[in-house]
């Protein structure tokens, strides 16, 4: 029998490698960038076109690279920062040239300036598919300048499976936006087909944050900064009436490198604890600083993932950092023991000439234990006397659904009947304003009010973007201006198309402003922003290859939003229409997220009910 294993060639392995590293190209925008930072640069540009697909070129002032080492750069395994085994373990910087161009030079066209800032002349490096087809001097400005071209042009499955240019787009931004967050002292640039998308000077942390999420910001961040040891927390926290109700705004780094870590992020939402509503996220933009050996950096290959060697203590001073931002700026409720000025004051006034005591009236002749006096004799107990059926409604009130008329159950009982007599114009019954009860020949109907309307509202939506009728749009006198985040904003624009449908009449202002002249009938102007902040949430956790279409998406959120609560009291009629939509749609007993919009009881469980009770 033959020998079945075999050594694969280079170009085969760095392929392989590259499915690791490279998946889509805002994988390359991050090491690219992630590269110019590591050589010292003070200036970064990153330019783009078609979403990636066409070009990703990244231009920086660093120290550039020398004719030998831009050759070794793209060998497999090539790095700056590791000569030995303990390297691995007190890592620093993000990658400096080396590792992932081997990678990226399997599955593309990359050409290659750079030059030393003492020497004269450059090197200019073109490779194909792992294959060097050109190496030669040339002249250029200090530093690099890597242009990769037409990725996965040799691997065309994998260029299939890329996303439409709006997703991809949205990835390079949270790329680009990670790395140029937490370095603030470098000034990035990125354009995207000729299009300015982000223009950022050398600024301090806070005005980079600012810079990227808009002039807003600034009124909306709290500092933290806690030292413990070998352990270092400095950074920025949204304050609580800020918070969205879309992720997207926490950033965790270490060392300067952009991690996920859902353990640290459970110490930030526990210190907001009772702050924030159950649907709302808090913001954050922390920065550890800790030991290297400390940590590994190096179980992940694109090294977003970290490992702490006591996560525990890291959690702690995490959450109490958080806290004491929070606490600092008397944001936590507290207990003000200070008498109000407005009262204070009236204690403080002097009156106008002598102050006298009150006088009272009193017959000193009289005395309450005196049968002579005329007075009666103290009340002998006796036994209370039982309510009439008036009183004991006002009592128990809140206890009784009571519309313009009296319920069914109290207009039952007063006339003195066994059961209650059902008024077929008052045929519901609503129960903690919350559901809704109705008499069927099997027994008793249960209908949930919000999932039931969350059902209409979700056909109607999605039958309207389908059918591409006229949306039902209310304008608004004073247009309504949300500034949302890049990524935030490329999604829209890539929904803006079916948001319209919906009776969103929007256009954009300024690189990442809209301004919304009209919006849904039935919704409010202020429920605007949260309503397209809940859209945005819900489309950024659908997973990309998730079945369902945009519309499916854009018409559940909608509905959701939009749908009657529970704590909502409905007149008769209100809820006779309801029943009447309900049982007119396609699936009248299921919501659009699944659950059960109607239940029955029987009428034998309601006997077996009673007769428990006796």
């Amino acid at each position: 029998m033959s020998n079945i294993i075999k050594l694969l060639p280079d170009s085969v392995a760095n392929q392989i490698a590259a499915g690791e590293v490279i998946q889509r190209p805002a994988s390359v925008v991050k090491e690219l960038l992630e590269n110019a930072v590591d050589a010292g640069a003070s200036s970064v540009d990153l330019f783009v076109k078609d979403a990636g697909k066409t070009l990703i070129q990244v231009a920086d002032n660093g120290c550039g690279m020398s004719a030998l080492d831009a050759r070794m750069s793209f060998e497999r395994h090539a790095t700056s920062k590791i000569e030995k085994a303990d390297d691995l373990f007190a890592i620093r910087t993000m990658g400096f040239r080396g590792e992932a161009l081997a990678s990226i030079a399997a599955i593309a066209q990359v050409e290659m300036k750079t030059r030393l800032s003492d020497e004269e002349l450059g090197t200019c490096l073109k490779i194909e598919g792992s294959k060097v087809i050109q190496e030669e001097p040339c002249p250029c400005q200090p530093g690099t300048v890597i242009s990769v071209k037409n990725l996965f042009f040799n691997v065309p499955a994998r260029r299939n499976f890329l996303k439409s240019d709006s997703v991809e787009t949205r990835h390079m931004i949270e790329e680009f936006t990670r790395v140029a967050l937490i370095n603030y002292d470098v000034a990035f640039s990125f354009v995207h087909n000729n299009k300015v998308v982000f223009k950022l000077p050398k600024s301090s942390f806070k005005a980079r944050i600012v810079n990227i999420f808009g002039k807003s910001y600034d009124q909306k961040l709290l500092p933290v900064e806690q030292t413990t040891g070998s352990l270092s927390i400095k950074g920025f926290i949204g304050k609580p009436e800020f918070a969205k109700k879309t992720r997207g705004e926490q950033y965790f780094f270490v060392n300067k490198r952009f991690i996920k870590h859902p353990y640290l992020h459970h110490a930030v939402e526990n210190a907001f604890a009772e702050l924030l509503p159950s649907d709302a996220y808090p913001s954050y933009f922390l920065d550890i600083e800790i030991d290297p050996s400390e940590i590994d950096v190096n179980i992940h290959p694109t090294k977003t993932e970290v490992n702490f060697i006591d996560a525990r203590y890291v959690y702690a001073v995490m959450q109490s950092a958080v806290k004491q931002a929070i606490g600092k700026h008397s944001l936590t409720p507290t207990i003000d023991f200070d008498v109000d000025p407005a009262i204070d004051a009236l204690f403080q006034t002097t009156p106008k000439g002598e102050v006298l005591p009150p006088e009272i009236q009193i017959n000193p002749d009289y005395n309450p234990f005196d049968q002579q006096n005329g007075q009666p004799k103290p009340a002998a107990f006796k036994p209370a006397k039982r309510q009439s059926e008036d009183e004991w409604n006002q009592l128990h009130q809140p206890l009784i659904e009571e519309n313009s008329e009296k319920s069914i159950l109290s207009s039952g009982f007063s006339n003195g009947q066994k059961e209650p007599s059902f008024d077929p114009a008052h045929r519901f019954f609503q129960v903690h304003h919350r559901y809704i009860l109705t008499n069927v020949r099997s027994g008793l109907m249960i209908i949930d009010q919000q999932k039931a309307h969350e059902r209409i509202l979700y056909e109607r939506f999605l039958a309207k973007m389908e059918n591409n009728e006229a949306p039902a749009s209310q304008q608004q006198l004073f247009p309504i201006t949300i500034q949302f985040s890049a990524g935030d904003a490329e999604l829209i624009r890539s929904m803006k198309d079916s948001l319209q449908k919906l009776g969103f009449v929007m256009e954009p202002i300024g690189a990442n402003g809209f301004v919304f002249q009209g919006i849904p009938q039935g919704m409010s102007a202020s429920e605007t922003e949260s309503v397209i902040e809940q859209i945005l949430e819900v489309q950024k956790q659908r997973p990309e290859n998730m079945a369902a279409g945009k519309n499916t998406i854009l018409a559940k959120s909608l509905a959701s939003k939009l749908s009657i609560k529970a704590g909502k009291k409905l007149s008769h009629e209100e809820m006779a229409n309801l029943f009447d939509e309900l049982f007119a749609c396609q699936l009248p007993d299921v919501a659009p997220d699944g659950s059960p919009v109607v239940s029955i009881v029987p009428i034998e469980e309601l006997e077996r009910f009673l007769k428990e009770k006796k």
